[in-house]
Protein backbone atom coordinates (compact mmCIF):
# COMPACT_ATOMS: atom_id res chain seq x y z
CA UNK A 1 0.00 0.00 0.00
CA UNK A 2 1.30 3.46 -0.66
CA UNK A 3 1.50 5.77 1.69
CA UNK A 4 3.06 8.86 0.04
CA UNK A 5 1.80 11.68 0.87
CA UNK A 6 -0.20 13.53 -1.46
CA UNK A 7 1.12 17.02 -2.33
CA UNK A 8 -1.91 19.22 -1.94
CA UNK A 9 -1.62 22.44 -4.75
CA UNK A 10 -2.57 25.47 -3.02
CA UNK A 11 -5.78 27.08 -5.24
CA UNK A 12 -4.36 30.12 -6.99
CA UNK A 13 -7.12 32.96 -8.13
CA UNK A 14 -6.93 35.87 -10.93
CA UNK A 15 -7.49 38.27 -7.82
CA UNK A 16 -6.35 37.03 -4.83
CA UNK A 17 -8.09 39.81 -3.03
CA UNK A 18 -11.26 39.61 -4.06
CA UNK A 19 -13.68 37.13 -2.79
CA UNK A 20 -15.62 36.65 -6.15
CA UNK A 21 -12.16 36.31 -8.07
CA UNK A 22 -11.77 33.35 -10.55
CA UNK A 23 -9.40 30.46 -10.38
CA UNK A 24 -7.04 30.81 -12.16
CA UNK A 25 -5.96 27.96 -14.10
CA UNK A 26 -2.47 26.38 -13.62
CA UNK A 27 -0.23 25.91 -16.94
CA UNK A 28 3.38 24.36 -16.78
CA UNK A 29 6.23 26.57 -17.75
CA UNK A 30 6.80 24.43 -20.74
CA UNK A 31 2.79 25.02 -22.19
CA UNK A 32 2.99 28.79 -20.91
CA UNK A 33 6.07 29.06 -23.55
CA UNK A 34 4.94 27.02 -26.12
CA UNK A 35 2.15 28.88 -26.17
CA UNK A 36 3.63 31.94 -25.93
CA UNK A 37 5.60 31.70 -28.86
CA UNK A 38 2.63 29.85 -30.77
CA UNK A 39 0.61 32.59 -30.81
CA UNK A 40 2.97 35.42 -30.90
CA UNK A 41 3.94 34.05 -34.25
CA UNK A 42 0.94 33.89 -35.28
CA UNK A 43 -0.27 36.98 -34.44
CA UNK A 44 3.14 38.58 -36.23
CA UNK A 45 2.53 36.34 -39.31
CA UNK A 46 -1.17 37.70 -39.81
CA UNK A 47 -0.13 41.21 -39.58
CA UNK A 48 2.90 41.36 -42.19
CA UNK A 49 0.62 39.13 -44.82
CA UNK A 50 -1.89 41.08 -44.99
CA UNK A 51 0.22 44.74 -44.59
CA UNK A 52 1.81 43.08 -47.77
CA UNK A 53 -1.90 43.51 -49.34
CA UNK A 54 -2.68 46.50 -48.25
CA UNK A 55 0.86 48.65 -49.01
CA UNK A 56 0.28 46.67 -52.74
CA UNK A 57 -3.22 47.95 -53.23
CA UNK A 58 -2.21 51.03 -51.93
CA UNK A 59 0.43 52.07 -53.38
CA UNK A 60 0.32 50.62 -57.04
CA UNK A 61 -2.08 52.40 -59.61
CA UNK A 62 -3.04 49.73 -61.90
CA UNK A 63 -4.62 48.48 -58.11
CA UNK A 64 -6.67 50.87 -57.80
CA UNK A 65 -10.08 48.91 -58.73
CA UNK A 66 -13.17 48.90 -56.96
CA UNK A 67 -12.67 45.28 -56.73
CA UNK A 68 -9.48 45.91 -54.90
CA UNK A 69 -10.57 48.78 -52.87
CA UNK A 70 -12.96 46.06 -51.25
CA UNK A 71 -9.79 43.59 -50.88
CA UNK A 72 -7.95 46.52 -49.24
CA UNK A 73 -10.78 46.85 -46.79
CA UNK A 74 -11.07 43.01 -46.02
CA UNK A 75 -7.24 43.24 -45.58
CA UNK A 76 -7.07 46.02 -43.01
CA UNK A 77 -9.72 44.35 -41.04
CA UNK A 78 -7.42 41.13 -41.06
CA UNK A 79 -4.48 42.91 -40.00
CA UNK A 80 -6.76 44.40 -36.85
CA UNK A 81 -7.26 40.88 -35.68
CA UNK A 82 -3.62 40.04 -35.80
CA UNK A 83 -2.46 43.34 -34.50
CA UNK A 84 -4.63 43.67 -31.49
CA UNK A 85 -7.82 40.79 -31.09
CA UNK A 86 -4.90 38.14 -31.23
CA UNK A 87 -2.89 39.10 -28.75
CA UNK A 88 -5.33 39.80 -26.19
CA UNK A 89 -7.18 37.01 -27.15
CA UNK A 90 -3.98 34.92 -26.46
CA UNK A 91 -3.24 36.71 -22.78
CA UNK A 92 -6.83 35.65 -21.61
CA UNK A 93 -6.30 32.16 -23.03
CA UNK A 94 -2.76 31.61 -21.58
CA UNK A 95 -3.13 33.44 -18.61
CA UNK A 96 -6.83 31.67 -18.07
CA UNK A 97 -7.86 35.37 -16.47
CA UNK A 98 -9.17 38.67 -17.67
CA UNK A 99 -6.65 41.85 -15.78
CA UNK A 100 -7.69 44.41 -18.26
CA UNK A 101 -11.18 45.78 -16.46
CA UNK A 102 -14.90 45.53 -17.21
CA UNK A 103 -13.96 48.92 -19.16
CA UNK A 104 -11.47 47.55 -21.70
CA UNK A 105 -13.59 44.12 -21.32
CA UNK A 106 -16.35 46.21 -23.49
CA UNK A 107 -13.64 47.31 -25.57
CA UNK A 108 -12.46 44.27 -26.52
CA UNK A 109 -15.90 42.68 -27.78
CA UNK A 110 -16.50 46.10 -29.60
CA UNK A 111 -13.60 45.88 -31.23
CA UNK A 112 -14.19 41.95 -32.04
CA UNK A 113 -17.63 42.41 -33.25
CA UNK A 114 -16.11 45.83 -35.35
CA UNK A 115 -14.04 43.65 -37.20
CA UNK A 116 -16.18 40.79 -37.54
CA UNK A 117 -19.22 42.13 -39.10
CA UNK A 118 -16.85 44.66 -41.85
CA UNK A 119 -14.98 41.02 -42.52
CA UNK A 120 -18.82 40.21 -43.51
CA UNK A 121 -19.96 43.25 -44.55
CA UNK A 122 -16.94 43.20 -47.42
CA UNK A 123 -17.53 39.67 -48.40
CA UNK A 124 -21.51 40.49 -49.37
CA UNK A 125 -19.36 43.24 -51.50
CA UNK A 126 -16.92 41.43 -53.20
CA UNK A 127 -20.25 38.77 -54.20
CA UNK A 128 -22.09 41.98 -55.54
CA UNK A 129 -19.02 43.45 -57.20
CA UNK A 130 -18.03 40.32 -58.96
CA UNK A 131 -21.66 39.07 -59.72
CA UNK A 132 -22.46 42.57 -61.66
CA UNK A 133 -18.70 41.76 -63.33
CA UNK A 134 -19.96 38.25 -64.57
CA UNK A 135 -23.41 38.55 -64.86
CA UNK A 136 -23.68 42.08 -66.00
CA UNK A 137 -20.33 43.29 -67.50
CA UNK A 138 -21.44 46.15 -70.14
CA UNK A 139 -23.07 47.85 -66.93
CA UNK A 140 -20.27 46.85 -64.43
CA UNK A 141 -17.80 50.30 -65.70
CA UNK A 142 -20.75 53.20 -65.02
CA UNK A 143 -22.66 51.04 -62.14
CA UNK A 144 -19.18 49.55 -60.08
CA UNK A 145 -16.88 52.65 -59.49
CA UNK A 146 -13.54 53.63 -57.32
CA UNK A 147 -15.64 56.64 -55.48
CA UNK A 148 -19.55 54.72 -54.93
CA UNK A 149 -17.29 51.98 -53.42
CA UNK A 150 -15.13 53.44 -51.11
CA UNK A 151 -17.79 55.32 -50.17
CA UNK A 152 -20.16 51.54 -49.60
CA UNK A 153 -16.89 50.53 -48.00
CA UNK A 154 -16.83 53.36 -45.54
CA UNK A 155 -20.64 53.18 -44.47
CA UNK A 156 -19.78 49.33 -43.61
CA UNK A 157 -17.72 50.24 -41.11
CA UNK A 158 -19.79 52.80 -39.94
CA UNK A 159 -22.28 50.74 -39.79
CA UNK A 160 -20.32 47.63 -38.27
CA UNK A 161 -19.14 50.00 -35.70
CA UNK A 162 -22.45 51.17 -34.43
CA UNK A 163 -24.14 47.91 -34.44
CA UNK A 164 -21.06 46.13 -32.50
CA UNK A 165 -21.36 49.00 -30.26
CA UNK A 166 -24.98 49.14 -29.30
CA UNK A 167 -25.03 44.97 -29.18
CA UNK A 168 -22.32 45.65 -26.42
CA UNK A 169 -23.54 48.58 -24.69
CA UNK A 170 -27.25 47.19 -24.49
CA UNK A 171 -26.10 44.83 -21.84
CA UNK A 172 -26.56 47.13 -18.97
CA UNK A 173 -24.36 44.77 -16.52
CA UNK A 174 -22.79 41.72 -17.10
CA UNK A 175 -23.90 38.43 -15.03
CA UNK A 176 -20.15 37.25 -13.89
CA UNK A 177 -19.83 33.50 -12.88
CA UNK A 178 -16.50 34.82 -11.16
CA UNK A 179 -14.26 38.33 -11.59
CA UNK A 180 -11.83 38.09 -13.43
CA UNK A 181 -13.53 36.94 -17.04
CA UNK A 182 -14.41 39.04 -20.37
CA UNK A 183 -18.15 37.79 -21.24
CA UNK A 184 -21.71 39.01 -21.66
CA UNK A 185 -24.64 37.11 -21.86
CA UNK A 186 -26.48 38.42 -25.14
CA UNK A 187 -30.47 39.08 -24.76
CA UNK A 188 -32.49 36.95 -26.68
CA UNK A 189 -34.12 39.78 -28.76
CA UNK A 190 -30.17 40.59 -29.67
CA UNK A 191 -29.50 36.61 -30.52
CA UNK A 192 -32.77 36.95 -33.05
CA UNK A 193 -31.42 40.21 -34.32
CA UNK A 194 -27.87 39.11 -34.52
CA UNK A 195 -28.62 35.79 -36.19
CA UNK A 196 -30.80 37.09 -38.58
CA UNK A 197 -28.36 40.37 -39.53
CA UNK A 198 -24.79 38.70 -39.01
CA UNK A 199 -25.48 35.25 -40.55
CA UNK A 200 -28.98 34.18 -42.23
CA UNK A 201 -28.95 37.18 -44.59
CA UNK A 202 -25.63 37.88 -45.34
CA UNK A 203 -24.56 34.01 -45.79
CA UNK A 204 -27.69 33.32 -47.59
CA UNK A 205 -26.93 36.68 -50.67
CA UNK A 206 -23.20 35.77 -50.88
CA UNK A 207 -24.23 32.00 -51.33
CA UNK A 208 -26.77 32.93 -53.50
CA UNK A 209 -24.74 35.47 -55.85
CA UNK A 210 -22.06 33.21 -56.15
CA UNK A 211 -24.39 30.17 -57.35
CA UNK A 212 -25.51 32.73 -60.21
CA UNK A 213 -21.74 33.54 -60.85
CA UNK A 214 -20.61 30.37 -61.52
CA UNK A 215 -23.83 29.08 -63.36
CA UNK A 216 -23.33 32.50 -65.93
CA UNK A 217 -19.20 31.56 -66.07
CA UNK A 218 -20.03 27.94 -66.97
CA UNK A 219 -22.24 29.22 -69.68
CA UNK A 220 -19.34 32.03 -71.07
CA UNK A 221 -16.56 29.25 -70.96
CA UNK A 222 -19.01 26.85 -73.02
CA UNK A 223 -19.80 30.34 -75.83
CA UNK A 224 -15.18 30.70 -75.37
CA UNK A 225 -14.93 26.98 -76.06
CA UNK A 226 -17.59 26.92 -78.96
CA UNK A 227 -16.00 29.77 -80.21
CA UNK A 228 -12.23 28.24 -80.37
CA UNK A 229 -13.25 24.95 -81.68
CA UNK A 230 -14.99 26.95 -84.84
CA UNK A 231 -11.12 29.03 -85.00
CA UNK A 232 -12.46 32.35 -84.24
CA UNK A 233 -10.37 34.85 -83.17
CA UNK A 234 -11.06 35.80 -79.34
CA UNK A 235 -11.66 39.41 -78.96
CA UNK A 236 -10.97 41.99 -75.99
CA UNK A 237 -14.15 41.35 -75.01
CA UNK A 238 -13.96 38.01 -74.51
CA UNK A 239 -10.79 38.04 -73.17
CA UNK A 240 -11.83 40.81 -70.49
CA UNK A 241 -14.59 37.86 -69.22
CA UNK A 242 -12.18 35.34 -68.81
CA UNK A 243 -10.12 37.44 -66.31
CA UNK A 244 -13.88 38.34 -64.50
CA UNK A 245 -14.15 34.89 -64.13
CA UNK A 246 -10.34 34.10 -62.63
CA UNK A 247 -11.03 36.61 -60.37
CA UNK A 248 -14.77 35.48 -59.38
CA UNK A 249 -13.28 32.32 -58.71
CA UNK A 250 -10.06 33.55 -56.67
CA UNK A 251 -12.68 35.82 -54.08
CA UNK A 252 -15.11 32.41 -54.45
CA UNK A 253 -12.46 30.56 -52.63
CA UNK A 254 -11.84 33.46 -49.92
CA UNK A 255 -15.43 33.25 -49.05
CA UNK A 256 -15.55 30.22 -49.09
CA UNK A 257 -12.86 29.78 -46.37
CA UNK A 258 -14.22 32.56 -44.92
CA UNK A 259 -17.46 31.28 -44.25
CA UNK A 260 -16.53 27.69 -43.35
CA UNK A 261 -14.14 29.05 -40.56
CA UNK A 262 -16.79 31.31 -39.31
CA UNK A 263 -20.11 29.30 -39.62
CA UNK A 264 -19.71 26.54 -36.99
CA UNK A 265 -18.29 29.13 -34.29
CA UNK A 266 -21.43 30.99 -34.94
CA UNK A 267 -23.73 28.14 -34.80
CA UNK A 268 -22.31 26.89 -31.29
CA UNK A 269 -22.52 30.32 -30.15
CA UNK A 270 -26.59 30.35 -31.05
CA UNK A 271 -26.63 26.88 -28.75
CA UNK A 272 -23.93 27.90 -25.83
CA UNK A 273 -25.44 30.25 -22.65
CA UNK A 274 -22.32 29.65 -20.45
CA UNK A 275 -20.43 33.06 -22.53
CA UNK A 276 -18.68 30.65 -25.12
CA UNK A 277 -15.82 29.65 -22.52
CA UNK A 278 -15.60 26.15 -23.96
CA UNK A 279 -12.64 24.26 -24.99
CA UNK A 280 -14.46 23.83 -28.41
CA UNK A 281 -15.72 27.34 -28.37
CA UNK A 282 -11.85 28.20 -28.11
CA UNK A 283 -10.66 26.17 -30.75
CA UNK A 284 -13.61 27.25 -32.91
CA UNK A 285 -12.77 30.88 -32.12
CA UNK A 286 -8.88 30.52 -33.02
CA UNK A 287 -9.58 28.46 -36.62
CA UNK A 288 -11.72 32.44 -37.17
CA UNK A 289 -8.73 33.85 -36.06
CA UNK A 290 -6.47 31.93 -38.39
CA UNK A 291 -8.70 32.69 -41.49
CA UNK A 292 -7.19 36.35 -40.84
CA UNK A 293 -3.67 35.09 -42.31
CA UNK A 294 -5.19 32.59 -44.83
CA UNK A 295 -6.46 35.40 -47.31
CA UNK A 296 -2.89 36.47 -48.17
CA UNK A 297 -1.60 32.85 -49.01
CA UNK A 298 -4.72 33.04 -51.27
CA UNK A 299 -3.81 35.69 -53.18
CA UNK A 300 -0.57 34.59 -53.44
CA UNK A 301 -1.65 31.36 -54.97
CA UNK A 302 -4.06 32.55 -58.03
CA UNK A 303 -2.54 36.43 -58.28
CA UNK A 304 1.05 35.68 -59.66
CA UNK A 305 1.92 39.48 -59.89
CA UNK A 306 1.20 39.66 -56.46
CA UNK A 307 3.89 37.11 -55.30
CA UNK A 308 6.16 37.91 -57.66
CA UNK A 309 5.89 41.67 -58.30
CA UNK A 310 4.59 43.26 -55.62
CA UNK A 311 5.85 41.37 -52.86
CA UNK A 312 9.22 41.51 -54.64
CA UNK A 313 8.98 45.61 -54.94
CA UNK A 314 8.14 45.75 -51.43
CA UNK A 315 10.67 43.56 -49.71
CA UNK A 316 13.58 44.52 -51.45
CA UNK A 317 12.32 48.74 -51.00
CA UNK A 318 12.50 49.47 -54.36
CA UNK A 319 8.62 50.91 -53.82
CA UNK A 320 10.38 53.98 -53.10
CA UNK A 321 12.24 54.39 -55.94
CA UNK A 322 10.52 57.69 -57.97
CA UNK A 323 7.69 56.27 -60.06
CA UNK A 324 7.36 53.01 -58.98
CA UNK A 325 3.80 53.32 -58.15
CA UNK A 326 2.64 53.55 -61.94
CA UNK A 327 5.10 50.29 -62.76
CA UNK A 328 2.73 48.02 -64.56
CA UNK A 329 2.52 44.60 -62.39
CA UNK A 330 0.61 43.08 -64.60
CA UNK A 331 3.39 42.82 -66.91
CA UNK A 332 3.65 39.10 -68.35
CA UNK A 333 1.15 38.13 -65.59
CA UNK A 334 -2.83 38.16 -66.25
CA UNK A 335 -5.06 39.16 -63.09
Amino acid sequence: MDLTPIQHVPTQYCFPAINSSCIKGMRSRYEYNIMSVFFSLLSAWTVFLNLLVIISISHFKKLHTPTNLIILSLAVADMLVGLIVMPIEATRLIETCWYFGDTFCRLFLTMMGLLFTVSLSNLVLVAVDRFVAVCHPLLYPQKITTTKTFIIVSLCWFYSSAYSTAIVMSISHKKYACYGECIIIVSSDWTVINLFLSFLFPCTLIITLYLRIFYVAHQQVKVINSLVKGGKHLNDGSVKRTSERKAALTLGIIVTVYLVCWIPFFILSLTENTGMASTTAYILLWIMYINSGLNPLIYALFYPWFKIKSVKYILTFRIFQPASSRVNIFTNHHS
